[in-house]
């Protein structure tokens, strides 16, 4: 998993994911019109994210940049990027691009949580000429009141969690958010299709946000009861779709949360569709942990580094976007057609040739370093007058991180430089290191393309817990 020292901070890490996407895709700071965050790590409560990343603007002279942070625990990213789609469809937009930064820190007090932490920044562009299409019409949302995951303590980063209760809240707005795309989906994508229902089979991937690996299969394995559900005369023949599930079709799904008969049925129903729609999603998460509000964008990169040139062109990829509280979203991206040599979807795709090979590159420390680190954030936040103490020699070039906190709480922040240290992000990663998402309303209007699939190897550490 992830983690940072003290070196690192909220700030820090979104200074580098949004700096090293305006470098490596060689756009000006004068072509950025609104630059919006999600994000849940708070250190301040007043100043945002976005105006500390303002001053990567100062040298431009652009300071007329729209936009401002999202909170909501891990939901911030997508409202963040909802936002900014929103606004380049709007009377608003100016033709420039909007920048979304989705970063978080993760981090649980000592105890059986500690190790699903993480840490982690994504920046996505938003602009013209997008190789992933946000498809319109379908995107469903379900907001709901729950005390399942907060922070209430300010003076610590550590949650409040109801273990239980996050989990149903969860799978209920999975199934919610599904039940209501399914229903959008057979109206604004089926028109022309002889299938008369949204399901499963029509999604070539899907992504969840990811708190924990195991979740994310019972997540696909919940979308296969909710398919069976409304299936309206499911084959469960020995031969059939649904063989060996005919006990289970007078569920009430509201009663089936942690009924672990048919969470194991439909598990191994699932499982197959598990392993080609979604465990590849799951790269990301795995090794680098619960970055919070850019989990389900890993995951996006990750899944997307399994396609070739060949086989992505017009595939369709669900995605579940989830934050406690709680807000929920299912929305889907379909790949655009166009794979040609120098096109924005082959940037996209050589971009992620080296994404193992950057997760490789990061060094891997014993957990008693890791509690050390966490023992050292705990001690250290929110001090003024202080000067972190954190090495800085296993941080990749072109990372910025804390130099100094004054008497007055004000945070000063350098730049590690770019050739400081041999690493494959910054010798072998193409310039056009490109994803890319695209509204699907007005052609060549609303875009969003994420930044490097893999900025938070770029600022964490990895530890063996």
């Amino acid at each position: 998993m992830g983690f940072c020292t003290d070196r690192e901070d909220i700030n820090s890490l979104c200074l580098t994911v949004v700096q090293n996407l305006i470098e490596r895709n060689q756009i000006s700071y004068e072509d950025i019109g609104r630059l919006e965050v999600g994000t849940e790590t708070i250190i301040d409560k007043s100043k945002s994210v976005k105006t500390n990343l303002m001053q990567l603007f100062e040298d431009s002279g652009n300071f007329n940049v729209e936009g401002i942070d999202t909170t909501n625990a891990c939901y911030g990213g997508t409202q963040a990027l909802f936002n900014a789609l929103a606004w380049v469809e709007s009377s608003a937009w100016d033709g420039r691009y909007a920048v979304v930064v989705a970063g978080d820190i993760a981090v649980y007090a000592t105890g059986n949580a500690r190790p699903t932490g993480g840490a982690g920044a994504i920046a996505m562009l938003v602009g013209p000429n997008a190789p992933l299409i946000v498809e319109r019409g379908v995107r469903y949302s379900h907001m709901q009141h729950a005390y399942d995951f907060y922070k209430p303590d300010m003076s610590s980063e550590y949650p409040t969690v109801d273990g239980k209760l996050s989990i149903q809240c969860y799978l209920s707005a999975l199934d919610k958010c599904y039940q209501g795309y399914c229903k959008k989906a057979k109206t604004a994508l089926l028109r022309e299709s002889e299938v008369d229902r949204f399901s499963l089979d029509l999604f070539d991937a899907v992504c969840f946000h990811s708190p924990y690996c195991k979740l994310v299969q019972k997540s696909l394995a919940r979308l296969a009861l909710n398919d069976f559900i409304q299936d309206p005369s499911p084959d469960t023949s020995d031969a059939g779709k649904y063989s060996g599930l005919q006990g289970f079709k007078d569920l009430k799904l509201d009663e089936t949360f942690f009924d672990r008969d048919v969470e194991k049925a439909f598990m191994t129903h699932s499982k197959a569709l598990f392993e080609t729609k979604t465990k590849p999603a799951l790269l990301i998460a795995n090794q680098v942990g619960n970055m919070y509000t850019p989990s389900l964008y890993g995951g996006l990169a990750s899944i997307l580094s399994t396609y070739t040139l060949d086989n992505i062109p017009g595939r369709r990829i669900g995605m579940f976007s989830y934050g406690s509280g709680f807000a929920s979203t299912l929305f889907s991206l379909k790949v655009c057609d166009d794979g040609s040599p120098g096109s924005p979807l082959w940037k996209l795709m050589v971009s992620l040739q080296d994404l193992q090979e950057r997760l490789d590159s990061r060094k891997c420390v014993e957990p008693s370093v890791f509690a050390e680190a966490m023992k050292l954030r705990e001690d250290t936040h929110h001090l003024s007058k202080y000067t972190p103490v954190g090495s800085v020699d296993d941080l990749f070039p072109g990372t910025w991180y804390l130099t100094y906190v004054d008497d007055m709480y004000r945070r000063e922040y350098t730049r590690k430089p770019t050739s400081a240290l041999p690493s494959p992000i910054t010798t072998t990663a193409p310039i056009n290191n490109v994803e890319s998402l695209q509204e699907n309303s007005i052609p060549q209007k609303k875009h969003l393309e994420p930044a490097t699939p893999m900025e938070q190897s770029q600022q964490t550490t990895s530890s063996t817990s």
